[in-house]
């Protein structure tokens, strides 16, 4: 399938595509919702608007704006979610964008909520939190945020503008999945279809160096077309964030950012200049050594993501993926095991390639309903990385949902990739117990580095390295076009791979393919999420049980807690810079481990 063109989706098989019916049985009970939810809203406001005055009469406004919060939710994912199978389809983006009008004027009519809890006295409050625990987190953002707060004019204005604020990366999303159009490259006398999703997910691993270079080549070509209007559109999203952070009284559009993530540059920066310079050498000596395995005459940007043995990677299709991810997460109990395996039958994974479809891979975990995921198989181990990841994101969904309310169920953006890479470990260590041949313990080490650290902690740190300088621009009253942003992506890179890598043109590039710039400061939590993740895989694999069932609380945690206290009972303490350093030594040992597991092998 995959170095076929690529179908439409009409014309794939409805058994790998996500099954919405599990949010609304058709369009029609959708619609009817949507309608129920605009009265709800009317009679809400009509309701409540000026008459917060007391701890009973808040009580039982935050249940009733819950409900209405769990219906825009539903709703609001029903609308977006065939948008991410197919850009192409104008009826999926009419669909997503007459949706974000109808949340846009809701949360307009909502934003009176929010004003006037805020100006509510801190006594009352606390009254709220002593009557309904389940609203705790709610009411300690709302506490916090008070210093923040503009006049409820401005942020009833900031609500209906949202659809308009969230036009750079919808921009960005349309130029890149429905615009760019990567036809044919050619390799050795032969033709090959290009896509934004098949380069990605093929060729960027291809084990043939004539096919992946090739495939580099015209994909940055094409890539380089559009650099201008997504370096406008990139622009315009950090201008909007700088100018917001500035109306909210921040100096700094990074402290801004951090702000809702309840942690403070020290983390922030920890995980960037820790990676930047101890984790690069660690990574220069594993690239060096898959260059000299696998013969190649230099390592060029191109051929980061190759396999170190990938004569011994084998195929594995949907079906043989069940018996993996069984396997792997086991040691979490049969009833986490028995929650995850209903994504097949259910219908959770849209699995499928075809145009239109966006790139990567995402879970969504719509509150009371089940999760969704999105993701493209290609028969590779990378795919069943990938699908275990965002399982650890479907579980982690799951249990915060089944423990807290609604308005307390989503844990700070700091700590939510930590239970998908945490998976991620619990895959290698599964693909490691099948043997104790030094080939195959070598294949599930060299996979960890390459799936597990390599995406998380490498290029997403990469990501947050260069966006930090972004932003210290926009910060110092400067401006960027596309050129400057390649040259600062480059500098990153090449501050990163040393003599190691050979940074060929269209590598600067890469700044154009992660729609993580968009979302705030979150390229550089999926390395804070694998710190968590690694030092509490170590603690389970030292400890057992009991640090399985100390992970499964932290799992169900939702907003109880900021960042530092929510890891701490998951046993990792985020406040020094241990967790972080323990990792990189443990990535160091795990990489002289496979080198000298190729000597053992070629003795």
């Amino acid at each position: 399938m995959a170095q076929e063109e690529l179908k439409n989706r009409s014309e794939v098989s409805e058994a790998l595509t996500w099954d919405l019916t599990g949010l609304y049985p058709t369009k029609e009970a959708f619609e009817a919702a949507v309608e129920d939810m605009k009265a709800a809203v009317k009679q809400f406001s009509t309701t409540y608007e000026g008459n917060l005055t007391d701890a009973k009469m808040i009580c039982t406004a935050l249940k009733q704006y819950s409900e209405i919060m769990q219906t825009a939710d539903w709703t609001n994912h029903y609308a977006f979610l065939p948008a991410a199978t197919d850009l192409t389809n104008p009826e999926n983006t009419q669909l997503s964008r007459s949706m974000d009008n109808v949340l846009a004027e809701i949360g307009a009519q909502l934003s009176f909520f929010d004003s006037e809890l805020k100006a509510v006295d801190t006594t009352v409050l606390d009254q709220v939190e002593k009557e309904e625990p389940q609203f705790a987190s709610f009411i300690r953002h709302i506490k916090e945020d008070k210093s923040i707060q503009l006049d409820p004019k401005v942020e009833k204005a900031l609500a209906q503008l949202s659809p308009v604020l969230g036009a750079p990366e919808a921009i960005y999303e349309q130029a890149r999945l429905a615009d760019m159009d990567f036809g044919t490259f050619n390799a050795a006398g032969k033709d090959y279809p290009l896509s934004f999703v098949l380069y990605e997910d093929l060729y960027m691993y291809h084990a043939d160096t004539t096919i992946r270079r090739a495939a580099f080549d015209k994909f940055s070509a094409v890539l380089s077309d559009y650099q201008n209007v997504v370096a406008a559109a990139y622009y315009t999203q950090v201008q909007k964030e700088k100018t917001i952070a500035t109306m909210r009284g921040f100096d700094s559009v990074i402290d801004y950012l951090l702000y809702d993530q309840e942690v403070d540059r020290t983390l922030y920066n920890r995980q960037i200049d820790s990676i930047m310079n101890d984790l690069a050498p660690v990574m220069q000596k594993y690239i060096s050594h898959v260059k000299e395995v696998n013969g190649l005459d230099k390592m060029t940007y191109a051929d980061l993501k190759i396999d170190l043995d990938a004569d011994y990677s084998s195929k594995i299709t949907v079906e043989q993926s069940k018996e993996v991810v069984v396997d792997a997460l086991s040691v979490l109990g049969q009833d986490y095991v028995d929650r995850i395996m209903k994504a097949y039958p259910e219908r959770w994974v849209d699995f499928v390639q075809n145009k239109g479809k966006s790139t990567g891979g995402f879970c969504t975990s719509p509150y009371g309903k089940h999760p969704y995921i999105l993701m493209s198989w290609n028969n590779q181990l990378s795919d069943v990385y990938t699908l275990i990841h965002e399982i650890g994101h479907a579980g982690q969904g799951m249990l915060s949902g089944e423990n807290n309310a609604l308005l307390g169920s989503e844990p700070s953006l700091y700590l939510i990739e930590a239970p998908s890479t945490f998976n991620e470990l619990l895959l290698t260590e599964s693909l490691r117990r099948k043997s104790d041949a030094p080939r195959e313990q070598r294949f599930a080490l060299s996979n960890m580095i390459s799936n597990t650290y390599f995406h998380n902690f490498i290029t997403h740190l990469l990501e947050a390295a260069y966006q930090r300088e972004v932003y210290q621009l926009i910060d110092e009253g400067k401006s960027f076009d596309a050129a400057a942003l390649s040259d600062i992506k480059r500098s990153v890179l090449n501050k990163f791979w040393g003599d190691a890598v050979e940074i060929n043109p269209g590598a600067e590039l890469t700044w154009m393919r992660q729609s993580h710039y968009y979302m705030g400061l979150y390229s550089y939590t999926y390395s804070a999420g694998l710190t968590i993740a690694t030092q509490a895989f170590l603690r389970i694999k030292e400890l057992g049980q009991p640090a399985v069932e100390e992970w499964l609380e932290f799992l169900a945690l939702g907003d109880q807690y900021r960042p530092a206290p929510a890891a701490k009972i998951a046993g990792v303490d985020i406040t020094t810079d241990k967790p972080l350093s323990d990792t990189i030594h443990y990535l160091d040992e795990s990489v002289d481990k496979i080198i000298a597991l190729t000597k053992e092998i070629t003795i």
